[in-house]
Parts: C-alpha cells; sequence; structure tokens
C-alpha cells in the first residue's frame, strides 16, 4: 500500500518530478499551497506569516520540504538576501514547529539544502564530515538546516539534501546556460579552475526515494553526482553535448558586473569540490556518474545543434 508523503515547493523543478516519481510507484502526494486550496491535497501555509495550522499535518507518512527562494532569480540586494534567507529559514521552522505540535512522533522529514553550505573551499575535498564555510550562502545554509532541530529532539527522522548545480532540460540553472552555448558564445568562468558539484534530475530524484525508504539514512547528504568537476571542465563538456565551440570566456570581474560581487563570487567563483562519500558507501547506484554522457542524457537530440 502507498504513502502519504507531503510536499512544500511542489511546483518547482524538483517537486514536480519526485511527485510525479512518488505517484508512479503508488504513493500518494499533498503539497502545501500558499494560495486556495483547489482540491483536498492541497494544504494552505503562509511561511512568510507564519501561519499553519497543525490539525492539517496529521496522518502523513513523511514530509519532504523544498519550498524557498531561487538565489539565482535575481540581483542579491539586501531585500532580495533577506527573502532569500528568510523562505528557508523561516518556513522550516514553521514547518518543524506545525509538525510536533501536531504529532508525538513527527514523521521522516527530508529538507533540501545546498553545497553551499560548505562556502568557497579551493581545492579541498569535501564530504559530509567537512565544516561549513562562510558567506551568505553557507550561513543561511547552516541556519536553515538548524531549524530542523526540534524534530531531531523529538526523535523524528531527519536528513538534509545538499544539492548541487541540477541537470535538468526543464529548468534551472543548466536551461539557463543552453541559449548562449548553443549561439556559440558560451565560455569558461573567471579562471574556470574552481570546482563545481551537479547531479543529474534523475538521480537526485532516486536520492530522495530512496531517503524516503531507508529508515537508517538521516543527517546530511551531498546530493551530488561522484565526479565534481571544474567550470573548465563543465563549459568543454556542455559545448561538446551541443556541438558548439567555448571560446567565450566570461572574465570574473565581468561576472561581478553583471550579477554585484557577492553573487557573483558565490554562485559562479566559489570553488567547492564536494563529493557523496554518504552515498557511495551506501551503495547508490548513479544512472548519470559522468558529466558528458549526463549532459547528453539530460539535452537529448532534441537540444543537440547540427554540426
Amino acid at each position: 500500500m502507498g504513502r502519504r508523503v507531503l510536499i512544500s515547493g511542489a511546483s518547482g523543478l524538483v517537486g514536480q518530478a519526485l511527485a510525479a516519481a512518488l505517484r508512479a510507484r503508488g504513493d500518494t502526494v499533498a503539497s502545501l499551497v500558499r494560495r486556495a486550496p483547489r482540491s483536498p491535497l492541497e494544504i494552505p501555509w503562509d511561511p512568510r506569516g507564519g501561519w499553519l495550522d497543525p490539525d492539517h499535518l496529521r496522518g502523513f507518512d513523511a514530509v519532504v520540504h523544498l519550498a524557498g527562494e531561487n538565489v539565482g532569480a535575481g540581483r542579491w540586494t539586501a531585500a532580495r538576501r533577506a527573502a532569500i534567507a528568510s523562505s528557508r529559514i523561516e518556513g522550516t521552522r514553521l514547518l518543524a514547529a506545525s509538525l510536533c505540535a501536531a504529532c508525538a512522533e513527527p514523521p521522516p522529514f527530508l529538507a533540501a539544502s545546498a553545497t553551499g553550505f560548505y562556502g568557497d573551499r579551493g581545492e579541498e575535498r569535501l564530504d559530509e564530515a567537512s565544516r561549513a564555510g562562510t558567506g551568505f550562502l553557507a550561513e543561511t545554509c547552516v541556519a536553515w538546516e538548524a531549524q530542523a532541530d526540534p524534530l531531531r529532539a523529538r526523535g523524528g527522522r531527519v536528513v538534509h539534501l545538499r544539492t548541487s548545480l541540477v541537470l535538468a532540460r526543464e529548468g534551472g540553472a543548466l536551461a539557463k546556460m543552453l541559449l548562449p552555448f548553443r549561439l556559440g558564445v558560451g565560455g569558461r568562468i573567471g579562471s574556470g579552475r574552481q570546482w563545481w558539484s551537479w547531479i543529474a534530475l534523475e538521480d537526485l530524484v532516486a536520492i530522495y526515494l530512496r531517503s524516503l525508504d531507508e529508515p537508517s539514512w538521516s543527517g546530511p547528504i551531498n546530493a551530488t553526482a561522484p565526479a565534481p568537476v571544474t567550470n573548465a571542465h563543465f563549459t568543454r563538456a556542455l559545448g561538446s553535448a551541443l556541438r558548439r565551440p567555448t571560446i567565450f570566456p566570461l572574465p570574473a570581474f565581468a561576472a561581478r558586473m553583471m550579477l554585484g560581487r557577492e553573487m557573483a563570487n558565490e554562485l559562479l567563483l566559489a570553488s567547492a569540490r564536494v563529493e557523496p562519500r554518504f552515498l557511495t558507501e551506501h551503495g547508490f547506484a548513479f544512472r548519470h556518474p559522468e558529466l558528458g554522457a549526463a549532459l547528453r542524457a539530460v539535452l537529448g537530440a532534441r537540444e543537440v545543434a547540427p554540426a
């Protein structure tokens, strides 16, 4: 018999894919929404206003928390930074407190986090035991994850999926890269020596499903492919997948002019060589462990430009 799973952020890239996979295997999926519900499987909440009726949270076998402002959707003004942080911190705090009020024994709680937790670390190899970094994203991730502490204190199982760059044709960072690369004006960013971790959307969904199904899995899990690459490597692989040259680098100063120093430094120029030690030690089988093949699979024949 299928389980009842509640998802916040179900309308996002990962949420839609995960909800479809859950339904395909027979689970019932309900979603938290910030508008008037349109079906019995929609539960209203107001994370900004701090409102969620605990009575609506009873009867779920697991909760997946994905909601949060898109970090790359706009320049990091003071207001934008506040919105990014509060959407994660306050939303998680509200959901954790409401679950504690609703359930004597909280259901498993799977919460999105990010590899931004580790900050800019150069060549250092990073796994789940590595300390937090510094900077806006790292500090936000630390506070974000800490909001689930009340569930842990109640004996609840909490998993933090520290997610890297998600490869998906439907959206996310990769979708934004496609146009300039298709036009032949893509290239490395800055020196190109900064390490980027990545994950195919199909594998990310499989990690969430396995995390739901394995009662022994808890704590931070790096949701990244086993082979992080430098930005220069990523650039060459994407150009190869699209059969386009990659001869137009984006200098660091230009990236900072476009996005602002802090946003460019943390999103594009930071180096985080994050590896999925937990997943490899627990036998997770990646469908797309190598970047070139992953890009070709994600983009598909329809996205490959003629030579």
